[in-house]
């Protein structure tokens, strides 16, 4: 029978969305506060694989995506998305006369074999971690490469994304090979 362990510390990431890409640095600056020094940022990227945040958030659309250098446990994504959750609505009571919701904030986490996104929303393929969050495997890492699943959202499929997970990734493994871990 197996016994029961703690598992691997994982690296906090977080996926921004805005019209407004001066918003990622103060939005970055308020994730620092709470999760501790970013030790990784993607270049700002065009958020163009649909056209779903349009309405909310105006358009064009862009993303940019953070690590933070603190590893954590696997649960901590539920505290990650309540309180990017949290900055989310404090940026929407902000920004009178701007769109409805300026930025979206998407939490999730990486560990050796794959990238779990947090989501306030159910679906078949989303596990319940509690105080109203989901979260998925979005994508796995297998022989050197990043791999979709069925229900991976068509940006992250893309492979636009997989140098800076890639990297975050290999800091990841680094700094579980300076402790002892890997």
């Amino acid at each position: 029978m197996a016994e029961a362990s703690e598992p691997a510390r994982v690296k906090l990431i977080c996926g921004m969305i805005s019209a407004l890409p001066e918003l990622f640095d103060e939005a970055a600056g308020a994730m620092e506060e709470a999760f501790g020094p970013a030790d990784s940022s993607s270049d700002v990227m065009d958020f163009d694989f649909t056209h779903y945040y349009d309405r909310a958030m105006g358009s064009p659309l862009y993303r940019r995506f953070l690590g933070f250098e603190r590893l954590v446990s696997p649960e901590k994504l539920v505290d990650a998305k309540l309180a990017t959750h949290a900055l989310e609505r404090d940026f929407a009571r902000g920004d009178e006369g701007g769109p409805p919701r300026p930025i979206n904030l998407d939490p999730g986490y990486i560990d050796s074999a794959k990238l779990v996104l947090a989501s306030m929303k159910d679906f078949s393929h989303r596990i319940y971690l509690g105080s109203g969050v989901f979260a998925e495997v979005t994508l796995m890492y297998r022989k050197g490469a990043w791999e979709k699943l069925p229900w991976t959202f068509p940006d992250y499929a893309s492979g636009r994304y997989h140098p800076f997970l890639t990297a975050v990734r290999r800091c990841l493994r680094e700094q579980l090979a300076a402790e002892g871990r890997s």
